[in-house]
């Protein structure tokens, strides 16, 4: 792997950290903590977060993009679950699962735009 490759790779695991933390603290806690970023629509949140992940993992893994898509996917019903969960407390929305997989088809087309980009300059 070079440098960039790296440096992708990396940039998705603290993104998918973030994601995490983001979606699965509940609400109070966020806003104990300052936590007051994105959009005033959650789906947009939830499909940006999610085209963020799967250009991020695209790029950095370009040779695995099946199973990116399937990881992501699973990560974004699983999310949905455990907000449903009274530990949670927040709100189960199937709907919000819709918005990650539109994120990560939208997050692929930019990855597929980047990397037609950079083999024309290269």
């Amino acid at each position: 792997m070079n440098f960039c490759s790296v440096a992708i790779s990396t940039a998705f695991i603290v993104t998918l950290v973030a994601v995490l933390v983001l979606a699965l603290l509940p609400v109070p806690e966020l806003q104990e903590f300052g936590f007051d970023i994105g959009f005033e629509n959650d789906r947009v949140n939830h499909a940006s977060a999610f085209a963020t992940l799967a250009a991020l993992g695209a790029l950095g893994w370009p040779r695995r993009i099946v199973t990116l898509v399937i990881f992501l996917a699973l990560v974004g019903a699983a999310i949905e679950v455990l907000q449903g969960t009274t530990l949670i407390d927040r709100d189960l929305d199937m709907f919000d699962w819709v918005a990650d997989c539109i994120g990560i088809a939208g997050g692929l087309v930019v990855a597929l735009c980047v990397n037609w980009v950079m083999r024309r300059k290269g």
